[in-house]
Order: structure tokens, then C-alpha cells, then sequence
């Protein structure tokens, strides 16, 4: 099975993918596609050949091709059960995937590229005003997931006992947290009202497939 990831190494939605690879050892080419570039290169005939939506990440099985972050990981949990992305009951599925909205639909897609470029375009803001307004939504996004995480009905270890967002154990919720914890301190956002997701994060980059999924270690990361 030869997987290619479409990618770019500061896109969090990239990020998750690697991630989720890493953690299940499944090998891939990477295949960058620069955002900023001659207007974009995932706006160009050949890319959207691949992915009509013109959007990073897309995954390549073969000739199948998976667009959407959370699709992808999906499909991999589906091809590649162990390690385990979600939880065994649909009651605790359901826990991590919610959990792993927040972030995916609820905060991300608020303060991504497209997004801080039309606030510029349309509205005039200058970078002090697009900062302010990732941190409004990262913050938002993050104070609803650090409550969560502290108060889980039936979650298989006790909160003072939990490493990660559900048990201890990484799952999809990790998954999608840490790229945008990474943004987030990118953007300057005060995190310390979010203690237990700065632990979460903390001991989840300790861990090999996290570290090897970081933006700085791809092979079109810039600055290097």
C-alpha cells in the first residue's frame, strides 16, 4: 500500500495527518504543496486535479484519494485499526470525536489562512487585528475543551489521573489538539488560562510521533 500525503509543513490539518500516520508506523511519500507560493500551489490545475477543493491535506491510497483531515484519519482507524485513534463504546467514540471538533470545526477553520487573508483583503485589518482575532477563537475553543476534559462522565481513568484528552491513551482529540496548541503559541496566545491542556500537550510532544510530525521536521519546512 503506498500512501502520498499532500502537505504543507505549517498546515495544522497536515499536522493531524502526520500525526495520525506516525502513530499508527504506516510509511508515506510526502508530497508538499507551498500555500503562499505563485499564488498557492494548491490552487493550480494539477493539485485540484487531486483535491477539486484546493485545499492541504489530501491522501493518496493508491489511486483513492481522501481529502479532509478528519476523513483521512478516519479512514486510516478503518484500514488500520491498532493503535487505536478512537475508543472501543460509541458512548466514548462519540466523547473523543466531539472533543476532536472543537478544535477541527469549532476553532481551526476561524483562524486559518484563507480566513486571516480575507479579514485583511475585505476589512482592512492589520496584523494586530487578525492576532486579536485568533486569539479570540483559539481562546473560545480552548476554554469550552479545557472544561471538558476536566469533567468527563464515565471517563476510563480519574481527571487527576488522565494523561491525555480521554484516558491515556492518544486518540483523535490529541491528534487535532497539538497542532493547535503549536498555533496558538505561534500567534502569542496566552495559554496559561488552559492549564490542563498545556499538560496534555506537554507529554504528548514527548512522544516519537509527535515529535516527528512537528512543522520543523518536514522536508519542505522553511527556515531550517
Amino acid at each position: 500500500m503506498a500512501f502520498r500525503l499532500y502537505t504543507y509543513w505549517r498546515s495544522s490539518a497536515a499536522f493531524r495527518v502526520r500525526i495520525a500516520l506516525a502513530l499508527k508506523g504506516l510509511e508515506y511519500e510526502s508530497v508538499p504543496k507551498h500555500l503562499l507560493r505563485d499564488g498557492g500551489e494548491q490552487r493550480k490545475p494539477d493539485y485540484l486535479a487531486v483535491n477539486p477543493q484546493g485545499l492541504i491535506p489530501a491522501l493518496a491510497d493508491d489511486d483513492f484519494v481522501i481529502p479532509q483531515s478528519l476523513a483521512i484519519c478516519e479512514y486510516l482507524e478503518e484500514i488500520h485499526p491498532e493503535p487505536q485513534l478512537l475508543p472501543g463504546s460509541a458512548r466514548d467514540r462519540a466523547i473523543v470525536r466531539g472533543m476532536a471538533m472543537v478544535v477541527a470545526c469549532d476553532t481551526h477553520p476561524l483562524n486559518n489562512l484563507p480566513i486571516m487573508g480575507y479579514l485583511r483583503r475585505e476589512f482592512g485589518a492589520d496584523d494586530a487585528a487578525v492576532n486579536r482575532w485568533v486569539a479570540h477563537w483559539i481562546g473560545r475553543g480552548f476554554a469550552g475543551l479545557e472544561r471538558w476534559v476536566g469533567s468527563i462522565p464515565g471517563a476510563p481513568v480519574e481527571v487527576d489521573q488522565q494523561r491525555f484528552c480521554f484516558g491515556n491513551a492518544a486518540t483523535l482529540a490529541d491528534v487535532c489538539l497539538v497542532p493547535q496548541m503549536y498555533n496558538a503559541r505561534r500567534f502569542s496566545v496566552d495559554v496559561t488560562p488552559y492549564p490542563r491542556l498545556v499538560a496534555i500537550c506537554a507529554r504528548l510532544e514527548r512522544l516519537p510521533a509527535f515529535r516527528s510530525a512537528r512543522p520543523e521536521e518536514q522536508p519542505d519546512a522553511e527556515g531550517k
